[in-house]
């Protein structure tokens, strides 16, 4: 069983930053982020695999970073310029092997709101 840790959530002003952190119990392929705001559905955010290739949805770009700590096994988003529309839970994911079951952390709450 995959463990997932994550921290960094909370309620930031708009323009404003976070950083969200997940530390993961495997050494995985890929890491990364999704997100879910309310009456929707759940969206790619970023993501990033162990080669360092990075991914990113469109409306993000610009603003937020990913990067992981792979001594640690520890994903990183670093959110700036934060906007209204980022409000939402965000999920930290794992995947083992490129053709691995995506294992999911508990999701940690983000407000963008002033």
């Amino acid at each position: 069983q995959v463990q997932l840790v994550e921290s960094g959530g909370g309620l930031v002003q708009p323009g404003g930053s976070l950083r969200l952190s997940c530390a993961a119990s495997i050494s995985p392929y890929a890491m990364g982020w999704h997100r879910q705001a309310p009456g929707k559905q759940r969206e790619f955010v970023a993501g990033i695999i162990s080669g360092g290739t990075t991914t990113y949805l469109n409306s993000v770009k610009g603003r937020f970073t990913i990067s992981r700590d792979n001594a640690k096994n520890t994903v990183y988003l670093q959110m700036n310029s934060l906007k209204p529309e980022d409000t939402g839970v965000y999920y930290c994911y794992v995947k083992r092997f490129p053709v691995a079951n995506v294992s999911w952390g508990q999701g940690t709450q983000v407000t963008v709101s002033s």
